[in-house]
């Protein structure tokens, strides 16, 4: 019975359990451990971004035989003039777009909560249920009010974190660039034989996972937030390239990403004039079945393929669990466990037939 492969996976899973159960409860020791994780996590998250993000060109300078500093140069040089261009040809734009923003928003908000009024006096012509529910939100609305003032210190004071911790991202680029090609062999150093084989095999194919991710995400995102930007400029949308800006940047959440990018938008284009909200949410329509039918499915194929019930899945559980964070890398982490899962599926059916063919 201890053969069977539903026993090895049962026993594994409560010998998991018992570890982790194991591990909260001698918490308190491993804080510091979590502090320096912490700190270092944003600026080596970002280094790997574009890490993955200047590999094809860091491949094609070591075809060509540059020298490994000179190749470390040229990348951060095009790095830095890559983003000079890009604030150099939209940060006059922006900003002229957020001080008008800014200078607007108390009519902004005048006119939404006039809207908002609105609904709630029609409230009684609605059905009891969703009267109920209209009710509840407009008693919430004072605590959202009373809580602004803290939100704001928060993301202040998260701000100024992440523009500190913005510094050591280039120390993590230059050594992801440097020693890339030594962690495989590191890991693979503690194994010998088909054993090490196939952790060299199954560290590639992580690492192809990670990069057709994050390649494929910002592609597709960048190429949504031009789409949004085109469709806000036919229509005249105030602050197009502000809002095409959000929904861009937002569409690194898979799913949820789209939706949360047109709020911002529908509520400028109320203000603006109501019909504007109805060409807004035709745009993000389009923009969204372009995305997911034509875009996606050719730039990222089926590197990941995980169902989208199953991304809607991670993605709830992971905001539960761990917030904005657990939101942006539930998918990539999926990937990853599904990526090794399968390799040791594989691993197990090759020794099985092995086996086999011997007896």
């Amino acid at each position: 019975m201890t053969n069977k492969l539903w026993f090895q996976t049962g026993v594994g899973i409560i010998l998991a359990l018992v570890i982790i159960r194991l591990f909260i409860e001698v918490q308190a020791i491993f804080d510091p451990l979590f502090i320096i994780a912490q700190t270092i996590f944003v600026p080596l998250l970002l280094g790997g971004v574009l890490f993955y993000l200047s590999r094809p060109l860091l491949r094609f300078l070591q075809k060509k035989q540059f020298p490994k500093w000179s190749i470390v140069v040229i990348i951060l040089v095009l790095i830095i003039l890559v983003f000079y261009l890009f604030y150099a040809m939209i940060g006059p734009i922006v900003t002229k777009q957020v001080n008008s923003l800014v200078n607007n928003a108390p009519a902004i908000i005048e006119d939404v909560e006039q809207y908002s009024q609105y609904v709630f006096d029609q409230r009684e012509r609605l059905p009891a249920s969703l009267e109920e529910q209209i009710n509840q939100m407009s008693g919430q609305l004072g605590d959202w009010a009373s809580n602004i003032g803290s939100w704001i210190l928060t993301f202040l004071g998260s701000f100024i974190s992440g523009v500190v911790s913005l510094v050591l991202v280039p120390f993590f680029l230059i050594y992801l660039l440097v020693d890339h090609e030594k962690f495989a062999p590191f890991v693979a150093g503690f194994f010998k034989g088909e054993r090490k084989t196939w952790i060299r095999k199954t560290l590639s194919d992580v690492d192809h996972t990670l990069q057709s991710y994050i390649q494929g995400q910002l592609f597709v995102s960048f190429l949504v937030g031009v789409m949004l930007l085109i469709g806000y400029w036919i229509i005249g949308l105030d602050y197009a390239l502000l809002l095409a800006l959000i929904g861009m940047v937002t569409n690194v959440i898979p799913f949820l990403g789209p939706y949360i990018a047109v709020i911002p938008a529908l509520i400028i284009a109320v203000v603006q004039d109501p019909i504007m909200a109805v060409y807004v949410a035709i745009i993000m329509l389009i923009a969204q079945q372009i995305e997911s039918n034509l875009i996606t499915p050719n730039v990222m194929g089926n590197a990941l393929d995980v169902h989208p019930l199953t991304v809607i899945t991670l993605i709830l559980a992971a905001g539960n669990i761990a917030g904005l964070w657990g939101i942006i890398l539930a998918i990539p982490v999926y990937a990853v466990v599904k990526t090794i899962a399968k390799n040791i599926y594989a691993r197990r059916q090759e020794i099985r037939e092995t086996a086999t063919k011997e007896v």
